[in-house]
């Protein structure tokens, strides 16, 4: 196993959903560059809301505490080391090849989840027209409005582009 940084990646799975008298299984995938204080803020969170779901750490050659902090507090999540800093879509891209499990969760690591967060996607997954979707997304500040950075609570359409929904110009949409 590579290391650098005092990290170790982990490679183990166990989250399965029922999907038409099939068992498929869910990752919840989290890339991370010098996101220490992130995943100390966000990610327990995730842990406690993804039962069921095998929690992946895809890490960018992080400087910081980052792989040491999840080590310690967070011994459940899979840590898996990117070669190089590959930066946002190629570092998925490399840090993907590692998981097994059929459906993917891209979670950007400053995101809070609640209870039963997963359930729509599970759902959504049951037509097998859908290929990706996209949750309405509230800001972290002010939870009764939708969040509208990057498109964020909207559509996706058929080819995967996210359509903003949630801001009107200067406007922002109540949840």
């Amino acid at each position: 196993q590579e290391e650098y940084g005092g990290c170790d990646a982990q490679h183990t799975w166990n989250g399965f959903w029922q999907y038409d008298g099939m068992t498929k299984q869910i990752a919840v995938c989290i890339l991370n560059y010098n996101g220490a204080e992130l995943l100390k803020q966000f990610l327990p969170s995730v842990v406690e809301h993804s039962k069921g779901a095998e929690i992946y750490v895809i890490d960018n050659q992080s400087t910081d505490d980052s792989c040491s902090i999840l080590k310690t507090d967070f011994p459940d999540v899979q840590l898996v080391l990117n070669d190089e800093n590959y930066g946002f879509t190629e570092g998925y891209n490399h840090g993907l090849t590692t998981v097994k499990e059929e459906l993917l969760v891209l979670l950007n690591s400053d995101v809070e989840v609640t209870d039963g967060w997963l359930t729509p996607f599970t759902m959504a997954f049951e037509d097998p027209a859908i290929a990706a979707c996209q949750p309405k997304i509230l800001a972290q500040r002010d939870k009764a409005y939708l969040e509208y950075a990057g498109a964020a609570g909207g559509y996706i359409d058929w080819l995967g582009y996210p359509l903003c929904r949630g801001r009107i110009f200067e406007t922002t949409e109540l949840f």
